[in-house]
């Protein structure tokens, strides 16, 4: 494998945990470099979903990011965290600045609102929670019930049960399948997924 591979990981207040931690979990077992990024927070920290708190590596709002400087930008869902990130200008930015530079974007649960928010075109298949989320997509991109979606490089997945799969998907994406899937026996995740 040549140079490292590097990604952005959103947090916002109100992001889904599972989702949140099992991306970044799964990306940095196989090797990527991770880097957290706490978006308007009120503390210090995230508080998420369900009241985990979680400390970013750096704040967006005391950091310039440039798409040329990663291999890939996710967005964990979670209503609030997404609603946080799909309002934000920076963060469209940065997703369409991603997109447009064939770097991978994926996004999980509400997460795939921000792709929305942000621009991403319409002509992408892609996924998402079903409650809720669902009817604010299914008439703007070819809609799928799948539990992972790959569109180019936009990937996109369901929630918190599908996230070892979108996160194995997107080391499939970013490395290899041979990564991925040694990383599925490793998690024990290959009977089930």
């Amino acid at each position: 494998m040549s140079t490292q591979k590097k990604a952005i990981v959103f947090l916002a207040d109100g992001a889904e945990e599972m989702e949140f931690t099992i991306s970044v979990d799964v990306l940095r077992r196989a090797k990527i470099n991770v880097t957290v990024v706490g978006v308007s927070l009120k503390n210090d920290y995230a508080t998420c979903s369900r009241g985990v708190k979680i400390i970013p590596d750096v704040k967006l709002e005391r950091n310039t990011f440039k798409a040329e400087d990663y291999d890939a930008l996710i967005v964990p869902g979670g209503a609030g965290g997404a609603k946080t990130l799909a309002e934000h200008e920076t963060i469209q930015k940065l997703v369409m600045e991603f997109y447009e530079k064939k770097k991978i974007i994926a996004f999980v649960c509400a997460g795939t609102l921000v792709a929305k928010a942000a621009g991403v075109p319409h002509k992408h298949k892609v996924t998402s929670y079903p409650a809720g989320v669902r009817e604010q997509l299914v008439n703007v991109y070819n809609y799928s019930e799948d539990r992972v979606v790959v569109d180019e490089n936009v990937i996109t997945s369901r929630g918190p049960g599908t996230t070892f799969l979108f996160a194995l998907t997107i080391v499939e994406n970013l490395i290899d399948v041979e990564t991925s899937n040694t990383l599925r026996k490793e998690m024990l995740t290959h009977e089930n997924l």
